[in-house]
């Protein structure tokens, strides 16, 4: 079987060569981004009906106030990834679960923009943040050169 085909189960974490040539996203990443693209439509479509409606500056501070949430954490991950991307089975496993919160942020797009509940899309955050510092902890503790960034970004 081909090394790219074999499932590793444990990676040591290492930083991602700087100069690395023609990087590609994996599918991972690709079904990572998806689910962010579920979270921004589930929003847009809710501005797009309040500015039919008439109400584009009710809705405007619901929408950016999620669609920040929902960027900021996007922009975390790939910021991470770009730095380490072992794709091993923990490595994957985090990144479902930040996929998950995404997908939990979505759920309630429409609590947050009808009804400013904002429960939901705090909830998909957290699940989102909670992953992504696990991410950078585990960075932190296999990568002795980049510790000290790799808390720094945990603890941020």
């Amino acid at each position: 079987m081909p090394t790219e085909a074999r499932c590793r189960i444990r990676v040591r974490m290492t930083p991602r060569p700087i100069d690395e040539p023609h990087r590609s996203a994996s599918p991972l990443e690709l079904l990572f981004d998806l689910t962010f693209v579920v979270a921004v439509a589930a929003l847009t479509s809710r501005f797009a009906h309040d500015i039919a409606d008439g109400h584009a500056l009710e809705g405007l501070a619901p929408f950016l106030q999620v669609f920040f949430a929902v960027w900021w954490a996007w922009m975390n991950f790939t910021w991470f990834a770009s730095s380490y991307d072992t794709d091993d089975v923990a490595y994957r496993l985090l990144t479902m679960v930040q996929m998950a919160g995404a997908l939990v942020i979505a759920a309630g797009v429409p609590a947050a923009v009808d009804d400013s509940d904002y429960r939901a899309v705090t909830l998909g955050y957290l699940i989102m943040r909670m992953a992504l510092v696990a991410q950078w902890l585990r960075a932190g503790a296999e990568d002795p050169a980049g510790r000290r960034t790799a808390v720094r970004y945990a603890a941020g």
